[in-house]
């Protein structure tokens, strides 16, 4: 097979902070699936936060892999990845560099960040696309072979949706959307619930319903609060893959997972996601902005499927993924409020060349950190009294959350100017990423095939 042309250069990401040999074998299976399919010129991007025996494990995994032709490894530690950004911050010329740094690598756990990163080392690679996957996951298999969701996103991905039409199960897309590019293609997952609540439900039906409303908008109806709480979390079930099925529309967010989601580079080259810390749900807002923009996307039925890790089982673990979920809640009021006006907003979202504008996100998000806390206040009211009914390791959690409440109010409200911050500055992020040398003095090492790592 003849070399891709940078016009077919994607980039498949997966972030990880944990063990995950067996996702980065599968990971490597698919990038090879894409190569072989679609004559695409594919780099895996491995982003590893995890410690240094972790990161030898996955460099031996990595260093292990069968030679295959069009496929680029990068796995790269956090001191790699600081390298890049440093160069690509500096380059941009923007102001508080170290506070540009810190937005993009954090000391803490961020899904918005790491994400963020892939998007700039993608743009530097000269990606079109950016094709995310999970560490805590893993592929269904059919007929003896893995359900890639790459198949999906590769056929459809950055090509005019009256084009892309032609490809799809089903069409349900107005035809004035047919000449935009198709800008986002995702499925969802099958297995656990994406957010460790599952026990809530079990323990207490109603106090599981108080909860996870939480998350709602505090006027919503009750009628849909309740259709709220039975569609959140849950992904598509537990039904297994049985075959192909895909539809061009503008995809409901609540259809899709960012484990199993395809971006086109003129999606994620406009605006980033949330950089919050600890927050979970914190890399769903392009999801979102595809949607309210009225950008095509095409909603397909290759679920992954979705396991716990063993941290979680721990008393620590669950009492870090508490804390990410009371943030996740405080973080829905103002991400409600942009929400609710970005659906108003229609082609206000667009520029001339119907391409997403990072100002007018960025405005509402700063309109948004004006809002009066008392709607925060509020949740954490509800969390402590639910959590103190379930009583146990869940009343012990609501004392920390107690004891924490004006610096969780403060943080929320923190993360959305960040936010705000972060899209502004986008542009030239983004352009002087394009600009950095990917060699070795970056620390991102040179091309080669599937088993040539930088890691």
């Amino acid at each position: 097979m003849n070399r891709a042309t940078s016009a077919d250069r994607i980039c498949l990401a997966l972030p990880t902070n944990r063990a995950c040999s067996a996702a980065l074998t599968e990971i490597a299976e698919e990038a090879a699936y894409a190569a072989r399919t679609f004559a695409a010129d594919v780099h895996l991007l491995i982003l590893d936060s995890s410690d240094d025996a972790t990161q030898a494990e996955h460099a031996g995994v990595v260093q292990d892999l069968p030679a295959t032709p069009d496929v680029t490894v990068h796995h790269l530690d956090e001191a790699r990845q600081r390298v890049f950004l440093r160069q690509a911050i500096e380059r941009s010329g923007l102001a508080a560099p170290d506070r540009m740094l810190e937005l993009m690598l954090p000391s803490d756990l961020s899904y918005g960040a790491c994400t963020n990163r892939a998007f700039l080392i993608a743009s530097a690679l000269g990606c079109r696309s950016v094709h995310r996957r999970d560490s805590d996951s893993t592929y269904q298999v059919h007929g003896g072979e893995r359900v890639f969701p790459i198949r999906h996103e590769l056929a459809s991905l950055g090509r005019p949706a009256a084009e892309a039409s032609a490809i799809v199960t089903e069409t349900v897309l107005a035809p004035a959307h047919a000449h935009r590019p198709v800008s986002m293609v995702g499925s969802s997952f099958i297995g656990e619930p994406s957010v460790d609540i599952a026990e809530i439900e079990q323990l207490d039906a109603a106090v599981y319903h108080d909860v996870v409303s939480l998350w709602g908008p505090m006027d919503l109806p009750e009628e849909q609060k309740r259709q709220l709480v039975e569609e959140s979390f849950k992904g598509a079930g537990t039904a297994p893959f049985t075959g192909d099925h895909s539809t061009l529309t503008l995809v409901d967010p609540m259809r899709v997972d960012m484990c199993n989601i395809g971006f086109h580079h003129e999606v994620y080259e406009r605006v980033p996601l949330p950089p919050a810390t600890e927050t979970i749900g914190s890399d769903y807002f392009l999801i979102h902005l595809v949607h309210d923009a009225a950008l095509p996307g095409v909603l397909h039925n290759r679920n992954i499927e979705n396991f716990y890790t063993p941290f979680r089982r721990t008393d620590a673990g669950f009492r870090a993924y508490q804390m990410r979920f009371v943030k996740f809640l405080l973080s829905m009021l103002y991400f409600n409020f942009v929400y609710d006006r970005m659906s108003s907003a229609d082609t206000d979202l667009l520029d001339e060349r119907e391409q997403v504008r990072g100002d007018t996100v960025s405005a509402l998000l700063r309109e948004s950190a004006g809002l009066d806390l008392g709607e925060n206040i509020w949740r954490l009211d509800r969390v402590s009294t639910a959590y103190r009914k379930l009583g146990g390791r869940y009343a012990e959690f609501a004392d920390l959350m107690d004891s924490r409440r004006g610096q969780l109010l403060d943080e929320a409200r923190r993360d959305t100017e960040d936010f705000a911050l972060l899209i502004d500055a986008w542009p030239a992020l983004v352009g002087a990423a394009r600009e950095t040398r990917l060699g070795s003095a970056d620390g991102l090492g040179g091309a080669g095939g599937l088993g040539s790592a930088d890691g």
